[in-house]
């Protein structure tokens, strides 16, 4: 499943990487641009499912006689701070899927691009930064930076860059009450080049980050107790 969700993850972190790269914008037709990051969006949306699902689905313990949680599709458990994060994760990319694809219309008018692409896309940046402070809450047991410096805190820690970044983007993307230029289109571009970026390193460690989970776990598990942990 990490490798999955490495794939899905990197490949749409890449597509909006590449349509926020001038050199890819200024020679390029707009309908192609926006269609790019529309498929990342997809991307996005896919691998945000398939880490819900996972969550929903993963075992109560590391110990054999622990069994997997079987949950419907659109039951929960809200009580869990990795549930909420994954949950409110899969909100933002629908929420990007709707914006991508409201900017690949070539009718719309002032009034509808607010409300179809910049609105979604705003919402979507706030539901990304808090899925990634959850997230990184979660690793991290606070606000100061842990000391061992794990692989999944580098992931939280990234990703929380990444959305800290998309959401300058949103910011920077609003409309002007007097033109239908943006507000600040080189922000606009370095907040979403920048924030793709991160989500794609964090994304290429996620296979990394289960290698070593399954090294302590055939530890733990052969030891018969939990495995040792760095001072």
């Amino acid at each position: 499943m990490s490798w999955w969700l490495a794939a899905l993850f990197g490949f749409g972190a890449l597509c909006f990487a590449i349509g926020s790269l001038p050199l890819f914008f200024d020679h390029v037709a707009p309908g192609t641009v926006a269609t790019m990051f529309f498929v990342g969006s997809i991307f996005f949306t896919t691998a945000a499912y398939l880490q819900f699902h996972e969550t929903l689905t993963a075992p109560a313990g590391v110990l054999p006689e622990s069994r997997p949680r079987r949950r419907r599709p659109l039951r929960g458990a809200p009580g869990r701070i990795d549930w909420w994060a994954t949950a409110v994760q899969l909100v933002g990319t629908v929420l990007f899927n709707v914006s991508t694809f409201a900017a690949t219309q070539v009718d719309l008018g002032e009034v509808q691009e607010r409300r179809l692409i910049w609105g979604p896309d705003l919402a979507g940046s706030v539901c990304f930064l808090i899925a990634s402070w959850l997230a990184y809450s979660e690793v991290n047991r606070g606000i100061v930076p842990r000391p061992d410096r794990s692989v999944g805190w580098r992931i939280a820690a990234l990703n929380l860059v990444g959305s800290v970044a998309f959401g300058a983007a949103a910011i920077a993307a609003r409309y002007l009450r007097t033109t239908d230029e943006p507000a600040n289109i080189t922000l606009v571009n370095l907040g979403t080049f920048v924030g793709a970026i991160c989500f794609l390193v964090g994304a290429a460690l996620l296979p990394v980050e289960s290698a070593k989970d399954d090294a302590g776990l055939d530890e733990e598990l052969r030891l018969g107790g939990p495995a040792p942990t760095a001072p």
